[in-house]
């Protein structure tokens, strides 16, 4: 089951075991280094896991936990003072529910950008493209003049996108710069509307084609995440599954957990049918790429597989000896 709307502290017989919380926030934060700590205690406290980056821009993760500690974690980050006013009380979140935790530990990271693009001076705050709500992207995309763009990684769109995207083939968003550079054109592309899993990436990405001189930009408010939760799917012009930096590897058009696991050798999603195949090892490789792998580094993951197994044994231990609160791993 899924959470879609509730953000208050109360919990309800609708609530999933596990409540699921993408969340972003640009804005400036002066001395960002000293919320490291009260944060990574809240999160303790609370019993959350899952990992948050702080850097001057804002902050930016995905945290679980049971519904009523997690929402409880959120508002009491938009309440919580810095620096004289609360940087986090506008910040942006994604709820979503699945039956086990999809982290193992809880972590609050210091970075130098909350969401990695590589370019000095694309300032979100100061130079941004035009929001479209979820109810009024399909209108948008089917305009023939726009250029439909999915800012993600390969990877990521390998299991799923909207119908017409273009899919720049990256691997990491540091290479997204280039691809505009090399592929999109003010003179040209008059219209460009972009999409990312929760919004973050398209927030650098827009600003950064408008200090290119793009003129017409456009991004999905709440990103993919937000779509498939206020479209129904037999509107949706989403295909496939999304995406997802957690345990649960993709969401479903229902935000539930979906068919895909992740290969641990190569990184790319894995299908039920890429499972079943003889080059399938957990933990070790995948269809994809067994045939590369050498019997050294076949050695390395299968003692890496062993350590996480009994790392993952002993959490549950651990976690059936706090009791109530303790959550499925």
């Amino acid at each position: 089951m899924t959470d879609r709307t509730q953000n208050s502290t109360d919990s309800s017989a609708d609530d999933p075991l596990v409540l699921v919380a993408a969340l972003y926030r640009f804005t400036p934060l002066a001395d960002y280094e000293t919320l490291q700590s009260p944060l990574q205690d809240r999160m303790r406290e609370d019993g959350l896991r899952g990992s948050l980056l702080l850097a001057a821009e804002g902050i930016n993760g995905t945290i679980s936990g049971r519904p009523p500690q997690l929402r409880g974690f959120v508002e009491w980050l938009r309440r919580l003072e810095h620096a004289g006013h609360r940087p986090f009380e506008a910040t942006d979140v994604k709820w979503s529910g699945c039956d086990e935790l999809p982290f193992r530990r809880a972590r609050v990271r210091l970075k130098k950008e909350i969401v990695t693009m590589g370019v000095e001076g694309i300032d979100p705050l100061q130079s941004v493209g035009t929001y479209v709500d979820p109810e009024d992207w399909n209108a948008l995309v089917d305009d023939p003049d726009v250029v439909l763009i999915d800012t993600r990684n390969d990877y990521e769109v390998e299991i799923g996108t909207f119908a017409g995207a273009v899919n720049p083939k990256t691997d990491t968003f540091r290479e997204f710069p280039e691809y505009v550079k090399e592929n999109l054109d003010p003179q040209q592309h008059s219209k460009v509307a972009m999409f990312c899993t929760g919004g973050i990436r398209c927030e650098k990405s827009t600003a950064y084609l408008k200090e290119c001189g793009f003129s017409e930009v456009y991004h999905l408010r709440g990103g993919i995440l937000n779509y498939l939760e206020k479209v129904s799917p037999e509107e949706s012009r989403w295909q496939g599954e999304c995406f997802v930096f957690d345990s649960r590897v993709s969401v479903n058009h229902d935000l539930q957990a979906g068919q895909y696991s992740l290969c641990h050798g190569c990184g790319w999603p894995v299908t039920a049918e890429m499972r079943a195949d003889a080059k399938y090892e957990h933990g070790v490789a995948c269809p994809r790429c067994a045939d590369e792998v050498s019997d050294e580094q076949r050695r390395r993951r299968r003692e890496r597989q062993r350590q996480i197994d009994q790392q993952r044994s002993q959490s549950q231990d651990t976690d059936a000896q706090r009791g109530s609160r303790s959550l499925p791993i």
